[in-house]
């Protein structure tokens, strides 16, 4: 069910009301207390934290008092159990609001990093890992991205090698979000032979000696420390793997639709922000003797915006619905990836049109959006991989 709206509402606010028998009580609830949070205790510091690339540590800690870090999972590690994808769709939306990417990956960075050792590590491990990273004191990163690889992640190469009761762990990764102040780190590693059949997760902690990281200057996510990481034969202990040696392409892969779906509801979010901003510039802004808001050019830019967003919405609360159902997507969550990074592409684009210079400006949300898009089409799968993906999902 796509966004429906009472009499009154403004299909064009951001802050609309969700009805329907998707987004209940309790999900308004979350999404007035997130919201909450948000305005406090990050957008005022928004500028701030880009220019300086990076945010300071206790906001992890602020996020899971309020509830954000632990959304989603057991209450037995110090999470807040949730029945449907709908509460990762208000959550990405209200994150959104912030316009910037690189807070929200760094912050939200254990809901890649910590999923696989929730889904296949031993019990020893997540009473270990979880409740320290569920409230905010340590943080958790993903490391899978290598320097030649890239979304190949069946061929990795990074290599451990069982050597007594360790692993001695001996490569590199890129572009790990992260990457220079997490504490734990699942980290993909090739333990067998060619291909997924041959991939095992380790959970390495960040003073493991051997083990070091170079930070990466980016064009946008500025306020989320990125890098590169070199393993020089770090020791590894052997019960730091993450489920059974060789099957780690399985732990890998079950975190992909959550994290697609997270994509699409963030993109459509951001996508939302600058349509957003670009109206309510144009209700203010006069030009030839008349608002920007009553040129046809400019009215026919936000209708467009407006039906690309509602698109994209209906078609991410079907694949939630589907999910939810215990369905895998493969090929619809590809391709809602896709569809609601255009979404986000055409919306940042059409909106610094119609804000001109200002939205060419540090400080506008549409600024840094526009210069963002390039990652969230590229992140998590890219715009080309999706599709051959869904391609071989639907046989052809």
């Amino acid at each position: 069910m796509a966004i429906q709206y009472t009499d009154g509402d403004n299909p064009f606010d951001f802050d609309q009301r969700y009805q329907g028998p998707f987004y209940t009580d309790d999900h308004h609830a979350w999404r007035a207390s997130l919201r909450a949070f948000v305005d406090k205790e990050i957008m005022p510091h928004v500028d701030e934290w880009d220019e300086a690339g990076g945010f300071p540590r206790e906001l992890y800690k602020k996020a899971a008092e309020v509830g954000l870090l632990g959304i989603g999972y057991p209450e037995e590690f110090g999470g807040t159990p949730v029945d449907d994808e709908f509460f990762l769709i208000v959550t990405a939306e209200e994150m959104a609001r912030c316009s910037s990417g690189g807070i929200n990956a760094s912050l939200l960075v254990h809901n890649i990093g910590l999923p696989p050792v929730l889904a296949i590590g031993s019990e020893e491990m997540k009473r270990r890992v979880a409740p320290e990273v569920l409230s905010g004191e340590k943080i958790h990163a993903l490391a899978i991205t290598e320097p030649f690889g890239g979304s190949d992640v069946a061929n990795l190469k990074t290599r451990a090698v069982l050597d007594g009761d360790d692993y001695v762990v001996n490569g590199s990764k890129i572009f790990i979000t992260s990457g220079m102040r997490a504490d734990y780190y699942t980290v993909a590693v090739r333990t067998g032979g060619e291909g997924a059949g041959g991939v095992s997760l380790l959970l390495i902690e960040r003073d493991r000696l051997g083990f070091t990281r170079t930070s990466l200057k980016k064009q946008g996510w500025w306020a989320s420390d990125t890098a590169t990481m070199y393993f020089d034969d770090v020791r590894v202990p052997k019960e730091n793997l993450i489920g059974k040696e060789n099957s780690g392409f399985i732990g890998i892969m079950k975190n992909f639709n959550n994290e697609r779906l997270w994509m699409a509801a963030s993109s459509n979010g951001l996508a939302r922000v600058c349509l957003e901003d670009a109206l309510a510039w144009a209700r203010e802004r006069h030009t030839f003797g008349k608002r920007l808001a009553d040129h046809q050019v400019i009215r026919h830019k936000f209708a467009e915006m407006a039906r690309k967003i509602n698109a994209t919405q209906a078609y991410l609360e079907q694949c939630a619905l589907r999910v939810h159902a215990g369905e895998s997507p493969v090929a619809d969550l590809s391709l809602l990836k896709v569809q609601s990074t255009l979404t986000m592409e055409f919306c940042a684009r059409e909106a610094m049109q119609i804000l001109g210079g200002s939205g060419y400006m540090r400080g506008c949300r549409v600024e840094r959006i526009y210069r963002e898009v390039r990652v969230m089409a590229i992140g998590g799968g890219s715009e080309e991989i999706m599709r051959d993906l869904a391609a071989r999902q639907m046989g052809v």
